[in-house]
């Protein structure tokens, strides 16, 4: 899979962000993209052929190993990845409209289409809320499906068609931990990030509001 397209969509709204939305950018591209792109993806690539059960019974480990893994991690993430960059598309989109606005007019309607006011300013904080909510319900997700977020060095199943339990063996179960914990990390920080530009912005504006009131009363 190419992820040249997610590379050009946060290089775009690099362009519409805040300080704090250029911090988050750089936080999903440089240690989420590239470290899935160049490490992660290579640590789970055999993980069901380095999957193994000390038992022959045909179908067994496939069983167990689809019951311990119903969604493979990488490509959790990789889901993860798609849709916490998507709602920066809203702003993307938002600033196209005005910029087609513009043209169908032939005459100047903003001062800069890419300036965060009036209705881009609501879309941007609905991208920022919907970002918000997909980390969290993925972290959700990663937390129920895989119980907790380490990764444990042996499972024990008893799923037919295993005759009796059986022990299973999961490949480089530290080295996958380690990667997980980052994966959690970068996600608390962009979970924060978010939260903090969705106050700053609500408070500048909150602020500005304010002050056209004031010089309006005394006026």
């Amino acid at each position: 899979m190419s992820w040249g397209f997610l590379r050009d969509l946060l290089s775009g709204v690099n362009k519409y962000s805040t300080g704090i939305g250029r911090i988050w950018v750089a936080v999903v591209f440089i240690f989420r993209l590239l470290i899935y792109i160049v490490a992660a993806e290579n640590i789970w690539k055999y993980e069901h052929d380095e999957f193994e059960c000390n038992i022959k019974q045909p179908g067994c480990e496939n069983v167990c190993f689809d019951h311990f893994f119903p969604i493979s991690h990488i490509r959790l993430w990789a889901l993860q990845l798609i849709m916490v960059s998507t709602p920066s598309l809203l702003v993307v989109f938002h600033v196209a409209y005005r910029e087609n606005r513009e043209k169908h007019h032939n005459q100047k309607l903003y001062k800069s289409p890419g300036e965060i006011d009036g209705g881009l300013l609501c879309t941007y904080l609905i991208s920022l809320i919907l970002k918000t909510g997909f980390e969290i319900v993925f972290l959700v997700l990663f937390y129920k499906l895989y119980n907790g977020f380490k990764v444990p060095r042996l499972v024990k199943c008893d799923i037919r068609p295993c005759p009796n339990t059986v022990d299973c063996y999961i490949s480089k179960p530290t080295e996958k931990m380690i990667f997980i914990c980052f994966l959690v990390a970068t996600s608390c920080l962009c979970i924060v990030l978010n939260l903090s530009e969705l106050s700053y912005l609500i408070f500048k504006y909150s602020i500005k509001c304010y002050l056209k009131r004031y010089i309006k009363k005394h006026q």
